[in-house]
């Protein structure tokens, strides 16, 4: 029997064979997309759990020497081998929830202005100056706040805010003691320049990609603009507001250099905002170089490590929980 090559086929074998090849080759091609695309997610998981099992493996001793006390210890102290991330965990979310409470508003209405107040003329120079900002790396920000921000914290804030908030019974606290200029509060403001060109940047994203018809709509009716922003705007885009506000917090619990610079680096609690602190990111860095391998405070560190790394997880989970769908939306 003589076999047929495809050149000798009859016309209609050949587009058939052609065909099959044609298929052969997308399903070959498909199946290695598909296959990439796995490896991709497996490599984010494999990175993922390479960081849990070196941070929890690395301060395992740390735990198993101090207990769950570590968390809640304010002792850090080499010479002794006693070690507690009490202060950096305070530092850590005061100044969080300090640059949070200063730049949430503040981004708002940036955005707020560059999306439906502004003119055209101003809204390329003054947006591609937030996206500018948001670039500026963090070492930057805090050369700025030591040799800028302090002095002005120190000199004419603190003071201030002292004469205006001193008398009041406990809130009064917060804002007491000698204007140093570096410390806790500074540390916040600090964060909250940084975080604000970041989250203003992507809620000017979603303000813009809100449909023009609804706000036309309201407009139509004759709404006004702050109107339109209360209840159209903001409920539209509410779960990316959300998602961004969660990423700046992100941001602003594992900044390390900028809140090096300006929070004092000193482990002791304080009632008031003034005082010197740290956070987990600022004591990494700082004590790091100078824990030996094997020693206690490597492991201390790592553990605080693994604390950060337990505080971004919850924050990312709370920003699940708050943009789940609700019954009736």
């Amino acid at each position: 029997m003589t076999a047929i090559s495809p050149n000798s086929a009859p016309p209609g074998v050949t587009t058939s064979l052609h065909q099959g090849a044609s298929q052969t080759s997308k399903q070959v091609k498909d199946k290695l997309f598909h296959y990439g695309l796995v490896g991709a997610a497996t490599l984010v998981l494999i990175i993922l759990g390479a960081i849990i099992v070196m941070l929890f493996k690395g301060g395992l001793p740390a735990l198993e020497t101090f207990g769950l006390g570590f968390f809640f210890s304010t002792e850090w102290n080499p010479v002794t081998e006693e070690y507690g991330a009490g202060v950096m965990l305070y530092g850590t979310l005061i100044t969080s929830v300090i640059a949070m409470i200063l730049a949430f508003p503040a981004s708002l209405g940036i955005a707020l202005f560059l999306t439906e107040v502004a003119p055209q003329s101003l809204r390329r120079p003054i947006g591609t100056a937030v996206q500018l900002l948001a670039a500026v790396p963090s070492i930057i920000y805090g050369m700025w706040g030591f040799f800028i921000v302090v002095p002005l914290m120190s000199g004419w804030v603190q003071p201030f805010l002292t004469t205006i908030f001193g008398p009041i019974p406990l809130i009064g606290e917060l804002f007491s003691g000698a204007p140093a200029g570096t410390g806790i509060l500074t540390a916040g403001l600090i964060l909250a320049l940084m975080i604000m060109p970041f989250i203003t940047a992507m809620f000017v994203e979603i303000f813009v990609s809100v449909p023009p018809v609804l706000k036309e709509a309201a407009y139509g009716v004759g709404a006004t603009t702050s109107e339109v922003f209360r209840a159209v705007t903001v409920p539209y885009g509410r779960t990316a507001i959300v998602g961004a506000v969660m990423l700046g917090l992100g941001r602003a619990l594992g900044e390390t250099m900028a809140v090096t610079f300006v929070i004092g680096n000193a482990n002791r609690i304080k009632s008031t905002l003034y005082a010197p602190g740290a956070s987990i990111a600022s004591t990494i860095a700082n004590e790091f170089p100078e824990a030996g391998p094997g020693s206690m405070k490597l492991h201390a560190l790592l553990e605080l490590g693994l604390a950060l790394f337990i505080i971004s997880f919850l924050v990312l989970a709370l920003a699940r929980f708050l943009v789940r769908p609700r019954m009736g939306d």
